[in-house]
């Protein structure tokens, strides 16, 4: 796979870049969540900023004809390496528990690496899918309910907890059959 480095100097690939800047801010200012309920404030405002950057890097790629196999890799590169910053974090300062923990972290390396092996295979890089951003979502939505303490409400802590685990393992399956689907795309093409 060849990427063009002209196709890098674009405002979608910085905005995505900035994602994983907020990631390590995230990931310092989580050892504060403790002494002073204002940064949890802060945490919460910096992982929605991140989670609109997500929104905007992709619009801003299509409306401004900036769509790029970097792009591509960038983006959910960026969200990945987020995710795993806040999941990372909250495991360590025992705010989340082992099973969402390892859900989470093997879910995205098994999609990072799938990708990978994909891509090396049919020498393109497949953008990401809708499951995979709804994931993302609750992913999300749950770490935000983390991060605000939202335990409290039980209903909606659970609800967001198990959601977002069962479409963790959704996305692993739906990125597994598009692999599959692909590959036998790509195979009967070359027939």
């Amino acid at each position: 796979m060849i990427v063009k480095l002209n196709r890098i100097n674009t405002i979608s690939n910085y905005i995505s870049f900035s994602r994983i800047l907020i990631g390590v801010i995230i990931f310092f200012l989580l050892d504060k969540i403790q002494e002073d309920y204002s940064y949890r404030i802060i945490l919460f405002t910096l992982m929605w900023i991140g989670f609109f950057s997500d929104l905007l890097d992709g619009y801003l790629a299509r409306k401004l004809n900036q769509v790029s196999e970097l792009g591509k890799i960038i983006d959910p590169l960026a969200d990945k390496i987020c995710i795993a910053i806040i999941v990372i974090k909250l495991f360590l300062i025992g705010e989340i528990d082992a099973l969402y923990f390892w859900t989470i972290v093997l879910r995205d390396v098994v999609i990072f690496f799938g990708g990978i092996l994909l891509t090396k295979k049919i020498k393109i890089v497949l953008p990401s899918n809708y499951l995979g951003k709804i994931t993302v979502v609750f992913i999300g939505l749950f770490l935000g309910a983390v991060v605000m303490k939202l335990n409290e409400v039980t209903w909606l802590y659970v609800s967001l907890y198990y959601i977002s685990l069962i479409f963790s393992y959704l996305s692993v399956i739906g990125y597994g059959l598009r692999a599959i689907e692909t590959l036998n795309w790509n195979n009967n093409r070359d027939v």
